[in-house]
């Protein structure tokens, strides 16, 4: 998350496919060009990322909290095999549920609108927003009433419980 998202992204463990420098992936300074703190919302594609297994099509909000969050990919190929490859695992999205580059819905303008990027065996995930800052009900500062009655967590909590079950497994 954040700041190991621009890690795993610096040593190429996404999208994994053994890239040169030039050509890596990268998370740099916002578009904003400034810090950005706020709740967004973000659809779960289909991706191999293990965390996200059974969360695909969810359109979720959640927090995010960075300077340098924008994904840079100075390879337009290597962006657009990502997409092909289902590598693109989370988008921000607009009102309409529609994955964007727009400020304030994409914070920090990142390409694509991609917000989190896996590898291609799923066992890595840059994420850049915070999921856990989302996955108590209370740390949402709205949530559908519904959601709220029936719910005991935020549906964020299944990130945390498919990473345990794949350590266990």
């Amino acid at each position: 998350v954040c700041n190991g998202c621009q890690l795993v992204a610096l040593l190429g463990w996404v999208p994994g496919t053994g890239l040169p420098d030039t050509r890596q992936p990268r998370f740099i300074r916002n578009r904003s060009e400034r810090f950005e703190s706020r709740w967004v919302v973000l659809r779960i594609q289909e991706s191999p990322a293990l965390m996200l297994r059974g969360m695909e099509g969810s359109t979720l909000g959640i927090w995010v909290a960075h300077g340098e969050g924008r994904l840079y990919c100075p390879d337009r190929a290597v962006l657009h095999e990502m997409i092909s490859r289902n590598l693109a695992a989370a988008v921000f999205v607009d009102p309409d549920g529609q994955a964007t580059e727009k400020y304030p819905f994409n914070p920090n303008g990142s390409q694509a609108g991609i917000a989190a990027i896996c590898s291609t065996d799923g066992r890595h995930l840059a994420i850049m927003p915070h999921p856990e800052r989302a996955f108590l009900k209370w740390q949402w500062p709205w949530m559908p009433e519904e959601w709220n009655k029936t719910l005991k967590a935020s549906p964020w909590l299944r990130l945390f419980q498919n990473a345990r079950k794949w350590c266990e497994g």
